[in-house]
C-alpha cells in the first residue's frame, strides 16, 4: 500500500497549529523544522511504511539514510548532548537547526511526523534504540563508558536497544529478576537472566539493560518519562490518522442517495471521537511545553505521574478513534485490503499502543500514586508540630 498525503487536510487530519490556527507554543523555528523534516520523512519512510510493515523489516539503507541526515538524533530527549554532537561534527540537524536550539517541542514535532503513517512498526525500527537505549548512557554512563559507546551510537554507526521486560515482569518493572554480578577482579559484570519484547534487538550492537546489582537504585526509571510521553505523542497522531481517514471516506462515500457525511448519525460519531482527539492534542501540547520550561530534574518529579496518565489516556482515545473509523468504513473497515485497509490496520494497532511503556491500568494507578506522593511531600513542611495550636 502506498500512502498518499492530501495537499489540503481534511477535518482532523492535522493538529491545529498545522491547520491554519494560531498556537501559543510553536515559534517560527518549530514551524520551519516541521516543514524541513516532513518532506524527508515522507520520501524516506512514510511512502513505503505499509510495504515494509508487511515484509516485517525496514531495509538497512533506510537507517543509514536517516543517520547520514542526522535524523536519528531528534529521538533523544531535549536538551541534546550538545558537546558530544559538536565533537562528532553533528552540530546541525536537518534544515540547519542547531543542536543547542533543539527543545522538546522540536522533538515532539519529529515524533508526530514519524507517526503519520498511522502504524508504529516501521518508524519504531528507526527510533526506539536512539530514543530509549541511548539516554541511559548519556545520563548515567561514566566518561569512559560514554567515550566507548556514544560516538558510534550518535552517528548511527552502531545501533542500540533497550531491554527491560522479562517473561515474568512486564509493567511490574520493580520485580525484574535479571542480575549483574561483578567478577572477582571487579572489572566486569556477569549478567544472568532473560529479557523479551526487545524492539530492534536482533539488529542492535548494544543493549541498555535493566538489571539488579544488589545495591540501592539509581533512579534510572525516570527514563520512562521520555518513553511514555513519546508514546503519547505518536499515539495521538495514530488516532488522528484513524479519524481523518474515516472523515475523508464518509465525505466521498454515498449511501441512501447522499454522501454519508450528510447523515446526522455519522456526524455525531465523528464529533464524539473528534472531541476526544482534540482534547488529547491540547493536553499533549501543553505537556510538551511544560517540558521545555522545567529542568530535567523538576520534570521527573512534577510530571512523572502526569506522563503516565497522558500515555494511558492517549491509548484510550486511539481506541475510540480507531473504533469510529472501522464502524464508519463498515465492511470495508473489516478487510485487510482495499479502501478500508487503513481502518482495519489501525484497529489492530490499538493494543500495541495501550500496552508498551506500561499497560493502561498499571499507569492509571501509578499516576495517582505519584500525584498523591508529590502532594504529601509538598505539604509535609507545612504541618504543625504535634500539640500546637490550630489557630
Amino acid at each position: 500500500m502506498t500512502t498518499t498525503f492530501p495537499t489540503f487536510p481534511t477535518p482532523f487530519a492535522e493538529p491545529p497549529y498545522l491547520a491554519g490556527l494560531p498556537s501559543p507554543y510553536h515559534t517560527p523555528s518549530h514551524l520551519k523544522w516541521q516543514r524541513d523534516i516532513r518532506a524527508f520523512i515522507e520520501e524516506n519512510l512514510l511512502q513505503h511504511a505499509y510495504e515494509w510493515d508487511a515484509q516485517e523489516t525496514v531495509p538497512p539503507h533506510v537507517f543509514d539514510k536517516f543517520a547520514e541526515a542526522n535524523m536519528l538524533v531528534p529521538n533523544l530527549p531535549a536538551p541534546l548532548p550538545v558537546e558530544w554532537l559538536k565533537e562528532l561534527g553533528r552540530g546541525e540537524l536537518l534544515g540547519g537547526l542547531k543542536v543547542e536550539d533543539f527543545d522538546y517541542l522540536h522533538g515532539a514535532i519529529y515524533c508526530d511526523e514519524m507517526a503519520r503513517a498511522g502504524i508504529a512498526g516501521p518508524s519504531a525500527s528507526l527510533t526506539v534504540g536512539m530514543a530509549f537505549g541511548v539516554p541511559p548512557i548519556i545520563k548515567y554512563g561514566s566518561p569512559a563508558l560514554q567515550r566507548r559507546f556514544l560516538p558510534a551510537l550518535l552517528t548511527g554507526a552502531a545501533r542500540a536497544c533497550i531491554a527491560i521486560t522479562e517473561p515474568d515482569a512486564g509493567s511490574d518493572v520493580a520485580n525484574i529478576a535479571t542480575t549483574a554480578t561483578k567478577t572477582a577482579d571487579g572489572k566486569h559484570y556477569v549478567v544472568n537472566g532473560a529479557k523479551k519484547w526487545i524492539t530492534n534487538g536482533i539488529w542492535s550492537d548494544y543493549a541498555a539493560m535493566a538489571v539488579r546489582t544488589g545495591g540501592e537504585g539509581s533512579g534510572a526509571v525516570t527514563n520512562f518519562n521520555h518513553e511514555r510521553l513519546t508514546i503519547a505523542i505518536g499515539t495521538t497522531r495514530s488516532a488522528r490518522v484513524a479519524i481523518a481517514s474515516a472523515t475523508a471516506y464518509v465525505m466521498r462515500r454515498e449511501a441512501f442517495g447522499k454522501p454519508l457525511i450528510d447523515q446526522p448519525v455519522v456526524r455525531h460519531r465523528l464529533a464524539k471521537a473528534g472531541a476526544e482527539l482534540e482534547s488529547l492534542q491540547a493536553w499533549v501540547d501543553q505537556f510538551v511545553y511544560q517540558m521545555t520550561r522545567l529542568s530535567k530534574e523538576d520534570a521527573d518529579v512534577q510530571l512523572g505521574g502526569l506522563t503516565a496518565l497522558a500515555k494511558a489516556r492517549a491509548g484510550m482515545v486511539f481506541d475510540e478513534c480507531a473504533r469510529c473509523a472501522v464502524l464508519l468504513f463498515g465492511g470495508n473497515g473489516y478487510t485487510r485490503t482495499g479502501q478500508g485497509e487503513i481502518a482495519e490496520r489501525l484497529y489492530r494497532e490499538v493494543p500495541g499502543q495501550r500496552i508498551p511503556g506500561g499497560s493502561e491500568d498499571v499507569l492509571l494507578d501509578l499516576a495517582i500514586r505519584q500525584l498523591v506522593k508529590n502532594y504529601r511531600n509538598k505539604t509535609k513542611a507545612l504541618e504543625r508540630p504535634s500539640g500546637s495550636s490550630k489557630l
